[in-house]
């Protein structure tokens, strides 16, 4: 749990970090700054999505999930709990973000993608915390980002990354078999498409509740599994 921890504690730095440099910056800077950062999250989805093999996958998974996220209302809960948080904190949503905002954002930037998973294997498995040391030092710097323009929500992501990372570094020898080259491939590409929901969100060009897909990331592993099987009957879907 090494890495985890090192983790843990990169993104708490940034984050601190990134909210002493927000206060010294008007909010006329901060929404510039906010656009900026929500490219530049569209750019990250994008070259994300281009690692999926199997599209039908991505929709499929998305589509359920979607169904489930909504049903749960998973962004109405988070929202509320953020709204509730950020009253207990006395902290206001300044600029065009919230606390919740920030924490999905960047929970998803920290925690969808290879070297999260492959590293979170490698420290189960072998005891290997090079890859998670490695992106710790990344967290650190997009933290501070991240933190500047979507305020103290961010910081709460560091809890999201302790339980994803150290669930999957925990359970590495269960989860191993499930999470091969084209699960993780899967993966990140529907993490990616949401990433990019959230990047329009915060360059204000859409309002999407990109929480309620986050079933979606769960399915990828199992639709994976599904499609392999039938793609022996039905070669178009393998």
């Amino acid at each position: 749990m090494l890495g985890v921890l090192i983790n843990v504690c990169t993104v708490i730095a940034g984050s601190t970090v990134g909210l002493l440099f927000k206060k010294s910056i008007s909010k006329k800077y901060s929404d510039a700054v906010m656009t900026g950062i929500g490219l530049c999250v569209i750019l990250i989805g994008i070259q994300g999505m281009l690692k999926g093999e199997n599209v039908l996958i991505t929709i499929v998974s998305m589509v359920i999930g979607a169904l489930i996220g909504t049903a749960l209302d998973i962004d109405g809960k988070l929202n509320g709990a953020g709204d509730w948080l950020s009253k207990k904190i006395r902290t206001g949503n300044s600029g065009k973000g919230s606390l919740a905002e920030g924490f999905v954002t960047a929970s998803l930037v920290f925690c969808v993608g290879a070297m999260t998973i492959l590293g979170s294997l490698d420290a189960g498995l072998k005891g290997d915390n090079t890859t998670l040391i490695t992106k710790s030092i990344l967290d650190l710097f997009s933290s501070m980002m991240l933190s500047a323009s979507l305020g103290i929500g961010v910081i709460f992501a560091a809890a999201f990354v302790f339980v994803f990372q150290g669930g999957i570094v925990l359970l590495a020898g269960v989860l191993e078999p499930f999470l091969d080259a084209f699960a993780i491939a899967e993966i990140t590409c529907v993490g990616s498409v949401m990433i990019m929901g959230l990047g329009f969100n915060l360059a204000g060009i859409a309002k999407i509740k990109v929480a309620n897909y986050f079933p979606s990331l769960i399915l990828v592993p199992f639709m994976c599994y599904l499609f392999d099987y039938l793609g022996q009957f039905i070669p178009a879907l393998g």
